[in-house]
């Protein structure tokens, strides 16, 4: 082929061996979304998921059960529901400090990391991939969940094991933040795929629907209904305090009737 033709092709070489041949892109050397995101010295897990499950489910269990157990043991008059509440915020006590907490301590690392905490946060990336790349918005909300919303759940656990009056307070607080977390944790991942078209999550039904919806979920419907129930019995209860101050105490009445 003579040297008109590859001058036509807009080659200046002399030679077709000066000809840079199109490649393929590399195959990604993970799993995660958005494709090509750069996630370094990312190894595989080498636990199964059902024993990562079974591992996490094992510590919970025993953590939320025994914490129960004493608090019955503590308080044998809480009900039902008070005892259903109290493992609600104990669980997110263990998973706040523990779980997430373990993130903001370490989230440099877990990619590459072969640890039963950083293997279960590999697992549920593939739902979110912010957390193996030192995303700025998760190690925020994640900070902030692990040093204060944490203790606020233990806090709220005592406060429910001794029947403080300061349970449904404490409750509120919890749940409003559960509420804003998890609603800016949605809205951000959303509003990022609405503009830009990246997300986070792979597209499969286990990773997107299970995974990301599912598995959080929990924290918009349960925090809403303690919330509810928390705001009826503070609004009766001021309102039966406000009966009592606008009756007449029994020493007033002593008195108009003397006079």
């Amino acid at each position: 082929m003579g040297d008109w033709w590859w001058w036509l092709l807009g080659i200046t070489t002399d030679s077709p061996e000066g000809i840079t041949v199109p490649t393929t892109p590399p195959e990604p050397t993970h799993p995660y979304h958005p494709l090509g995101v750069n996630i370094p010295a990312y190894e595989a897990n080498e636990a199964s998921v059902p024993a990562l499950l079974a591992a996490l489910g094992g510590a919970l269990g025993f953590a939320v059960l025994g914490s129960a157990f004493l608090a019955r043991k503590f308080n044998p008059g809480l009900s039902a529901s008070g005892l259903a509440t109290f493992s609600w915020f104990i669980m997110n006590a263990c998973l706040h400090c523990g779980f997430e907490g373990y993130f903001v301590l370490n989230h440099a690392t877990i990619a590459s990391s072969q640890s039963l905490l950083a293997q279960l946060w590999k697992e549920y990336a593939l739902s979110d991939s912010r957390y193996l790349v030192s995303d700025p918005f998760m190690l925020s909300v994640e900070s902030i969940t692990t040093f204060f919303w944490g203790p606020l759940c233990l806090a709220n656990a005592i406060a429910i094991a001794r029947n403080s009056p300061s349970r449904h307070a404490l409750r509120i607080i919890a749940c409003v933040a559960h509420l804003y977390g998890v609603a800016l944790y949605y809205a951000t991942s959303q509003c990022e795929f609405y503009f830009t078209g990246r997300s986070h999550s792979r597209p499969e039904f286990l990773y997107f629907w299970v995974y990301y919806v599912g598995f959080n979920l929990p924290w918009a419907i349960v925090p809403a209904f303690l919330l509810f129930n928390s705001v009826k019995t503070v609004t009766r209860a001021m309102r039966d305090l406000d009966k009592a101050d606008a009756m007449p105490s029994a020493q007033e009445l002593e008195s108009r009737k003397t006079k």
